[in-house]
């Protein structure tokens, strides 16, 4: 299967690693440069800001949100549980989601109902990419993804090297 950011070539490298970043007292993201100049890149300059899983926001590029909608829809063709776990992905970023760009001081409005669920109102967060869209993470859910990641980070690198990924 192909994935959505093989299917949409982003002219534009996203930057690599976790930043730290604030949504101001308006809901709006302010991005560090190197995410604003990724940004600026692309070719369409609307974005599609939601959460898929209620507890990570998202900015997906618009061309990068058309695939993966697209795919969301195929996705209720099929298997029963398929089709309900589409319905509630989709469900779920309507819910959250809103179409937005970035204004000319390298804001992004994150939507309010994205915001109060998540918990990212006046906050300080953490960005990065993955799989050509930008993740925002609220304090909480950054240190309990943290602690994760730091439970077995030489067996996972073993495993991973083994395979043949690294």
């Amino acid at each position: 299967m192909v994935t959505p950011e093989e299917q949409v070539k982003l002219p534009v490298e996203p930057p690599n690693g976790m930043y730290p970043a604030r949504v101001d007292e308006k809901g709006r993201l302010k991005p560090p440069v190197a995410f604003q100049q990724f940004f600026a890149g692309l070719p369409e300059k609307k974005l599609f800001v939601t959460s898929l899983d209620r507890q990570i926001g998202v900015i997906y590029p618009i061309a990068l949100w058309r695939v993966v909608k697209q795919n969301i829809t195929r996705g209720g063709v099929g298997s029963s549980a398929n089709a309900r776990a589409a319905r509630n992905l989709a469900f779920n970023a309507n819910d959250l989601g809103a179409d937005s760009e970035m204004d000319g001081q390298g804001r992004i409005l994150l939507p309010p109902e994205m915001r109060r669920e998540l918990g990212l109102e006046n906050q300080s967060v953490r960005i990065c990419e993955n799989k050509g869209r930008i993740e925002i993470y609220n304090q909480a859910i950054y240190e309990k993804r943290k602690e994760e990641a730091s439970q077995s980070p030489a067996e996972d690198l073993e495993l991973l090297e083994a395979a043949g990924y690294l």
